[in-house]
């Protein structure tokens, strides 16, 4: 009953999930004079917060690329929920309020905390909510959540019942499930009769089977990857895994990969190893009598060069002078427009972030909340809307969460209070 999760008798202001989309709620709903309490279902909260950026967590990008994202939503609502809270005050908050200065990485383009400990993100965020008067309650795992008489009731896992004057529910997609993010949270709304588009892991490592490059993992580069028969493109690192392929350009074109083969359909996505294109390709792999491969060293890491030579049907020692104009073009070929040989993909087992999701029409985007239902606040992974890596994922839970927390606010007193 209340009691287990508040002093006082007013049934509180619930944010279900304590990952960044739910600290942000829950820090922008506190120190309102009403009871705010997140429920966690894992034993601390925040565990993509603290994995993020290989332990350093890109807090935010340099700058929001709105175009960038994806969503089957309208593109203005997606803009508007972004620029909801604009960077320079997302990062004077981090800062100022959260306590965590931030450091720009000019060659990445994001902001990561200057101690470089993600835990100090995730830390200083509940300290910050605690110093609001928002109380937590881990181990947490709603199983039911249903409106009661004008407000909501949730069941905990164990059968405990929880009050609350309004919820927001900021359970995160099905990435990295190992977190908390187990998809449970969106079929609690789906129960509710929300319109749940359908989800599919993104940002995600591909795989090939048979494993044609596992003897290149390890070997990593900055490539551009253009996905065919769309405008779809991106340029960023590029690294070999015993599996398949990774890095930060793979990962933002994977998801019409894993949509192309959920759909039974082919996908190709070609690879351009250098920013030299077939022009500047052609001019060097003319004149003079040195080798190929000498050429090519100059631009690409030492095993990749050898295998694009020897998937051109060229022997290792071949010499400029002796490089025949059809050759030529085969090499070149393999070097701007490289079909990836991928099959699959890693899935949610190691995607950042969740693809699909509840449909933003289903929430009014100046307070998130559901439109279906009073009192019923969303935000986060949970949507239907990502961007790309770089802390762009961030800025929207950042941004969703402040707007769902207060909107949580704008009708307290017209939501009637039920105690357990």
């Amino acid at each position: 009953m209340m009691r287990e999760v508040a002093d006082g008798h007013e049934a509180p202001i619930v944010i279900v999930g304590a990952g960044a989309a739910g600290l942000a709620a829950a820090i922008h709903a506190g120190g309102a004079g009403v009871p705010v309490v997140v429920l966690e279902s894992t034993g601390d909260g925040g565990r993509k917060i603290l994995i993020s950026g290989g332990g350093r967590c890109n807090v935010l990008p340099q700058a929001i690329e709105p175009n960038r994202f994806v969503s089957e939503g309208p593109a203005h609502v997606v803009r508007h929920l972004l620029r909801s809270w604009p960077l320079a005050e997302q990062h004077r908050f981090f800062e100022e309020e959260v306590g965590v200065p931030l450091a720009l990485e000019a060659e990445s383009r994001k902001y990561f905390p200057a101690s470089n400990r993600a835990r100090d993100v995730r830390d200083g965020l509940v300290a910050l909510a605690r110093r609001r008067g928002v109380t937590f309650r881990t181990g947490a795992r709603v199983v039911a959540l249903a409106p009661a008489g004008g407000g909501w009731s949730l069941t905990l896992a164990g059968g405990d019942r929880v009050d609350a004057r309004a919820v927001v529910m900021a359970t995160g997609g099905c990435s990295v499930p190992q977190t908390g993010s187990d998809g449970a949270g969106l079929d609690l709304l789906r129960g509710l009769g929300l319109h749940v588009r359908p989800l599919y892991a993104a940002l995600t490592p591909l795989t090939a089977t048979p494993a044609v490059h596992a003897g290149l993992s390890g070997v990593s580069l900055s490539v551009t990857l253009r996905v065919a028969g769309t405008k779809a493109s991106a340029t960023g690192g590029f690294l070999f895994t015993h599996r398949g392929y990774s890095g930060p350009a793979v990962l933002d074109v994977s998801h019409h990969a894993v949509r192309a083969a959920a759909a039974g359909r082919p996908q190709p996505i070609l690879v351009q190893w250098s920013p030299m294109d077939d022009a500047a390709w052609h001019v060097a792999l003319q004149g003079g009598d040195s080798p190929v491969m000498s050429r090519l060293r100059a631009t690409l890491p030492e095993r990749l060069a050898q295998q694009l030579v020897a998937d051109a049907g060229l022997a290792a020692d071949q010499r400029i002078a002796t490089l025949r104009r059809e050759h030529r073009q085969a090499l070149v070929e393999r070097l701007c427009r490289y079909p990836l040989p991928w099959t699959g993909d890693e899935g949610f087992r190691k995607a950042e972030v969740t693809g699909g999701g509840v449909a933003l029409d289903d929430v009014d985007p100046r307070t998130m909340e559901c439109r279906r239902h009073a009192g019923l606040f969303l935000c986060g992974e949970l949507l239907d809307a990502f961007g790309p890596i770089g802390g762009h994922n961030f800025a929207w839970a950042w941004a969703t969460g402040r707007l769902a927390g207060r909107g949580t606010l704008r009708d307290v007193e017209r939501i009637p209070i039920t105690t357990g």
